[in-house]
């Protein structure tokens, strides 16, 4: 067939087989378009009445849950507008730890305004020019809604943590909050040191357990390990701890050498001068205080049948972090091989049982007096996706601690902000000249879609809720929300419902900036993959349309 050049144009500049799109046709709609796509999904589960969506990833495994940032990661997203978007919801779930909901809904309505400019002939950089001027006044506004007095709170009262919680918790177990959050807030004011900046999210932990019901849930000061005590002690109060990270067992020599045996005598000799090293090296550690002996791998027969003789209590961790977590609890140093401990190497526990908890057996370390110790919540649930799910609403309840611990204004919550916003900013875009006030106008109006859809998602009409919390702010009163239990416009104050500031602040900022990004794009170049079609992709990257 011989080479030939493409004839003209991009092709003949680039390999063959790339795709090539550009103009606002090809680029930029089909761009919003995917973006659009990804936010019909996020939106349906935004807000309490959110509904679950049910994602199986690649590795056949089931999620069960309206955590945006869960759905999100689990998904796929192939085209790379869209991924922009899960990026931003990305920063947001690193960044705060909830409110990535939000942020992708609000850039995909966002981008679908875009839309409707772009179809009326603006052009993608006045639009750009009008958001950015648009997201500037949005902080100046969201500044003023700050509710007075609540930039100094103390982190260790438990009813201004749970006033600051509950929304991001009902957002994710509606109806569940109250004693979810009084379960958060309990572990996180026990583990909160004593500057509040310092909070480690990861000193409270989850523990799942099967059975029960939800009420039966606990908070442990201390850890729960899933697994049973090795040998035959149970319980013990009061104790000094031991940690190997090596094992306890019979180590063998370093060098390979190999021992001639002759007679019988001798053989017993030598399996004897093993059971005497071992017993040596337990009673050592027995001698040094200690009553536990916490192992990071495998308990050998023989050096379990010493422990039981010298009465120590022995655990086995396989997993290094929760070993690592083991020694914050407990204040112990982990030792590398079996040996006399240190006296200052050992840590102190209260108590350590073996409990037995609707059928699985977990062996709970407690210790009351330790510093920044760590807490545990006892979670009980039906199903495991049910487990998994309060998982995540509890995860979003310690990362909205961690988030208030440094930054504790609040605004109000149930769409209440979002409508004032979209007033103010709203009046903002009428004193602008030039083309970038209808693009001002049109970010106001997206973020009518927070009422909407949580008005949409509990089944009452949306319309009428807009226009009636439209009349409730232009009258004055700022803090008129949605109830959406009764389905009413009432004063969040009254049902206390506070959102953070900075979670807004940032949700709203990685949106704009998110919808910015991809709005600056013009052509898009995929080259050709190299080799074949790449795993679950149709050969041609684009035409799935």
């Amino acid at each position: 067939m011989g080479f030939q050049l493409p004839s003209h144009g991009i092709q003949s500049m680039l390999k063959e087989g790339h795709k090539h799109l550009s103009g606002l046709d090809e680029a930029v709609l089909k761009n919003i378009d995917a973006c659009k796509q990804l936010s019909t999904i996020t939106r349906t589960s935004l807000g309490p009445n959110g509904m679950n969506k049910m994602v199986i990833n690649h590795l056949d495994k089931l999620f069960i849950t309206n955590d945006a940032a869960t759905i999100v990661n689990e998904l796929e997203v192939q085209h790379p507008a869209a991924k922009i978007l899960v990026l931003a919801g990305k920063a947001q779930q690193e960044e705060i730890g909830d409110g990535a909901n939000l942020t992708i809904s609000f850039a995909g309505e966002l981008l679908q305004n875009a839309e409707e400019l772009i179809r009326m002939g603006l052009h993608p950089s006045e639009i750009i020019s009008g958001y950015t001027k648009g997201i500037n006044k949005t902080i100046e506004v969201l500044n003023e809604l700050v509710e007075k007095g609540s930039e100094n709170m103390d982190v260790q009262n438990k009813e201004q943590v749970i006033s600051r919680m509950k929304a991001a918790v009902a957002s994710k177990q509606f109806g569940q909050e109250d004693f979810i959050c009084s379960l958060v807030a309990d572990a996180c004011i026990q583990v909160c040191p004593k500057n509040p900046q310092n909070f480690n999210v990861d000193n409270v932990r989850v523990a799942k357990l099967l059975g029960g019901g939800l009420h039966n849930s606990s908070v442990v000061r201390g850890m729960v390990l899933k697994s049973d005590a090795v040998g035959s002690i149970k319980r013990i109060e009061k104790a000094k701890v031991a940690v190997f990270v090596g094992g306890v067992d019979t180590s063998a020599t370093e060098t390979k050498g190999t021992v001639l045996i002759h007679t019988a005598e001798e053989l017993q000799n030598y399996a004897k001068t093993e059971e005497a090293k071992v017993e040596e090296l337990i009673k050592a550690v027995a001698d040094s205080g200690a009553k536990v002996i916490v192992s990071g791998a495998a308990v050998g027969e023989m050096a379990l049948h010493f422990c039981e003789r010298y009465k120590l209590m022995v655990l086995k961790i396989s997993s290094k972090f929760e070993l690592r977590r083991f020694c914050r609890t407990t204040g112990a140093v982990a030792m590398l091989k079996l040996s006399q401990p240190n006296p200052d190497d050992l840590g102190h526990v209260d108590s350590i049982s073996v409990e037995e908890i609707g059928g699985a057996r977990v062996t709970v370390v407690k210790n009351e007096e330790g510093g920044n110790s760590i807490a545990t919540v006892v979670l009980r649930g039906s199903t495991d996706s049910i487990l998994d799910d309060l998982e995540r609403a509890i995860d979003d309840g310690v990362n909205t601690y961690k988030a208030m611990a440094r930054d504790s204004r609040i605004v109000p919550g149930a769409a209440a902000t979002e409508i004032e916003l979209a007033r103010r900013v709203k009046e903002f875009s009428f004193k602008e000249t030039g083309l970038d006030q209808y693009a001002i106008a049109k970010f106001a109006e997206s973020f009518e879609m927070v009422p909407k859809t949580l008005s949409e998602n509990a089944g009452l009409n949306a319309m009428e809720i807009i226009s009636s919390l439209y009349a409730e702010h232009a009258s004055g009163t700022t803090r008129v929300g949605i109830d959406l239990e009764e389905g009413t416009c009432k004063d969040v104050s009254t049902m206390n419902i506070w959102d953070l500031h900075i979670t807004k602040l940032f949700a709203l900022k990685y949106a704009a900036d998110a919808a910015c990004t991809v709005l600056r794009v013009d052509q898009i170049i995929m080259s050709k993959p190299a080799g074949g079609p790449r795993r679950g992709q149709q050969p041609a990257g684009m035409d799935e349309e």
